[in-house]
This record gives C-alpha cells, sequence and structure tokens, in this order.
C-alpha cells in the first residue's frame, strides 16, 4: 500500500482538494486499495475546520462529497507513517521540514514537481481562482501516478 499524505498550509484549500481527487481518481481506476490517502496543514490557523466552501464546490461538481473532513495538522509521527508527504509551495515544505526535522527519508515533494512544470500550486485563498489550483493540481496527481510502479491501470487514468 502507498501512503500520502498531501500538506499545505491550513488544510482546508490545496490539500484537501489534492487528497479528495487522488481519491476519486485511483476509486475510478480500480485501485483504490493500493492507496492510503489523507492530507494535513503545517498552520494551527484552520484546526478543526471543514473544507473552505469554494474549494468544497470544486469537488461537488467534480462528483466528490468532502463531507466529514476537517482539518488537522501534520505531525513528526506523519513521516514515519506515510511513504509520501507532498505540500503545494516553498513555504510548505519549510514547515515540513521544520515540523519533522528533516527529510532523511527523502519522502517530501512538492506537487507540481511531479509535472514538466515545476513550481508551486496556486494558492485559491489568495488568489480566488479555485478553477486554476484544481487544474494545477490534477496535473501534479497525473504527474505522481505515473511515477508508481503499480500496474498498468495508472497510465489509463493519467492519459
Amino acid at each position: 500500500m502507498i501512503k500520502v499524505l498531501f500538506v499545505c498550509h491550513g488544510n482546508i484549500c490545496r490539500s484537501p482538494m489534492a487528497e479528495f481527487l487522488m481519491k476519486k481518481m485511483v476509486a475510478d481506476s480500480g485501485i483504490s486499495d493500493r492507496f492510503e490517502i489523507a492530507s494535513a496543514a503545517v498552520s494551527r490557523e484552520e484546526l478543526g475546520n471543514p473544507v473552505y466552501p469554494p474549494a468544497r464546490e470544486i469537488l461537488r461538481r467534480e462528483g466528490i462529497d468532502c463531507s466529514g473532513k476537517y482539518a488537522r495538522q501534520m505531525t513528526a509521527k506523519d513521516y514515519e507513517y506515510y511513504d509520501y508527504l507532498i505540500c503545494m509551495d516553498n513555504s510548505n515544505l519549510r514547515n515540513m521540514l521544520r515540523i519533522t526535522g528533516g527529510d532523511p527519508g527523502k519522502k517530501m515533494f512538492k506537487l507540481m514537481d511531479f509535472t514538466d512544470t515545476p513550481g508551486e500550486v496556486s494558492d485559491p485563498w489568495y488568489t480566488g481562482n479555485f478553477e486554476v489550483t484544481r487544474c494545477d493540481i490534477l496535473a501534479g496527481l497525473r504527474g505522481f501516478l505515473q511515477k508508481q510502479p503499480i500496474n498498468r491501470r495508472i497510465k489509463e487514468i493519467t492519459k
């Protein structure tokens, strides 16, 4: 099983969007039993809050119900548990390294580093453009899944 934790600043926009979009991608392909997928924040600002309404709307349009998801903060134990800790931007990465004390297992990545255009996932909290963020996330998820040595089904879902 491949365990993936998506991380952003508050765990109410980008990381839950990545979590639920990836869960849908692998479920639609019949390989969800090969993944454990979750999300978390590097800050404490939004702890206990649900997914931000515009992010919920983007997910709803994809046929995804994210009710029951509440922001939680990443911990050092997450580093031990997850195979991949995938963040959205450089600030997230710095904070992840602070929380965990480093990345000796080389498990930390930025989502866009799995694409042909490495960089940061657009932050809709500031831009207000959740559709651009959705596109960034989907590109990153496709790139991430293409790198997984699971089976041929992954190639089908990433086209």
